[in-house]
């Protein structure tokens, strides 16, 4: 089993960098509590965390994580209270400007909802009925796409499932109402991994669009 000295010895940077050289912006997030500009629902995947991926400081967002980035419809909002309560907490309490999806490539949840084998313990079926979530995505993407390779079909579902997620943020009243007021805003951000771009869905053209472009390779 490997250790967590790893993680240690990040703490100890980060005790450096914000308790030490910049605790000032600790000390007035202690003081004054936090006040974030966004929310960002984000995947679990280690791979792909959001404050990591937008290098923001500590304060800058409030980030709810769970399998494939999905948010409940409000009819089911007591059923995924973990998810929902802290939406709401972002809405209500925090008063949040923003709310980002975001997506990522080679979503393993995305990749076993698509592939959509019977569950064979508790621990599969747990992991289904939260996917089922976004069940509306899958078939849509299986008409569209019929007879395409699983790649392909796990791509497109990702970025649906995406679309799905903002719809569902639209169907919780104190949500759309702020929407409508202008108070608040909804992005739904894709990551691909492979090429380091990141995009997001454009509802004028109806597809994700770059939002940031693919790094450039320094050459020496």
């Amino acid at each position: 089993m490997r250790d967590v000295s790893k993680f240690l010895s990040g703490f100890r940077r980060f005790q450096q960098n914000y308790l030490g050289k910049q605790h000032e912006l600790f000390d007035q997030l202690v003081q004054q509590g936090q006040r974030p500009r966004a929310l960002v629902i984000a995947c679990c995947d280690s791979r792909c965390d959001p404050a990591l991926l937008t290098d923001c400081d500590p304060g800058d967002m409030f980030v709810v994580r769970n399998v494939a980035n999905l948010v409940p419809p409000h009819v089911q909002a007591t059923y995924f209270a973990a998810t929902t309560s802290a939406i709401a907490f972002a809405v209500h309490n925090l008063e949040v400007e923003h709310i980002i999806v975001m997506g990522h490539a080679q979503c393993g949840g995305i990749r076993a909802l698509m592939e959509h084998k019977a569950p064979t313990c508790n621990e599969e079926e747990l992991i289904a009925k939260w996917l089922g979530i976004a069940e509306d995505a899958r078939q849509q993407v299986l008409r569209k796409l019929k007879d395409k390779p699983m790649p392909m079909l796990t791509h497109a579902c990702e970025q649906s499932a995406i679309l799905v997620s903002l719809e569902n943020l639209m169907s919780y009243p104190w949500i759309s109402s702020r929407v409508h007021q202008g108070k608040l805003a909804l992005h739904g951000w894709y990551f691909d991994m492979q090429s380091g771009e990141l995009y997001e869905y454009q509802p004028e053209s109806g597809a994700f669009e770059v939002l940031v472009d693919k790094p450039v390779t320094c050459q020496m």
